[in-house]
């Protein structure tokens, strides 16, 4: 089943002026890089069913928009760039420092770069048919809820969602929870990957 993500995070760099050896003092940009591999990465391949939004409100210039759908298909340098583990870091660079003013670039085969606002960009997906999902200690338990088609899962970073956009995102969300406990954000992204992925195998999707 296809499914997509958001992650916001309040911290992370905002062009590709960091440095890779610290990325934690880089504006926490690594939660960022384990939500990318837990969206993207299965044990032998990657997901073809998985497309992620990235949404950094960090200095310098906030706020950034990138949106991930790796092309798996053609030749590498060619038609694709190979996303490796090792490499999730520098390709976010590299993205960040490709970002044009005023319009929406396809920096590499399958990965855009904009100025877009959190809440801007939940409407916008909400407005084109997509079923919008906000992770939320009181939402439903996520296997007693129905998931519809064109699923997106909405997540914040160890700070959260900012509040003033949290209430305008519960009018057009369904709130779910994964239980009792906090998880990290990338590992929100495999529990639902899996759920979704138990589902479909039991066609209850």
């Amino acid at each position: 089943m296809p499914r997509e993500f958001i992650y916001y995070s309040r911290t992370a760099p905002t062009s590709g002026n960091f440095s890779l050896d610290d990325l934690q003092k880089a504006g926490r940009i690594d939660i960022a890089i384990h939500v990318i591999i837990a969206t993207f990465f299965l044990s032998h391949k990657i997901r073809s069913d998985s497309r992620l939004h990235l949404v950094f409100s960090g200095p310098p210039d906030p706020t950034k928009h990138i949106e991930m759908a790796p092309v798996l298909a053609g030749e590498t340098g060619i038609d694709k760039i190979y996303l490796a583990k090792k490499d999730v870091s520098s390709i976010l660079k590299k993205i960040l420092y490709k970002y044009k003013e005023g319009e929406k670039r396809e920096v590499f085969p399958g990965y855009w770069i904009e100025k877009k606002g959190f809440l801007e960009l939940a409407k916008e997906l909400h407005e084109n048919g997509r079923n919008l999902y906000l992770l939320d200690p009181k939402g439903e338990h996520i296997k007693d809820v129905k998931i519809k088609e064109n699923p997106i899962f909405i997540m914040g970073d160890h700070k959260g969602l900012p509040h003033k956009e949290l209430n305008r995102l519960k009018k057009i969300c369904t709130p779910v929870t994964l239980g009792k406990k906090v998880y990290f954000a990338s590992h929100v992204t495999a529990i639902v990957n899996h759920e979704l992925d138990r589902r479909e195998e039991e066609g209850l999707l």
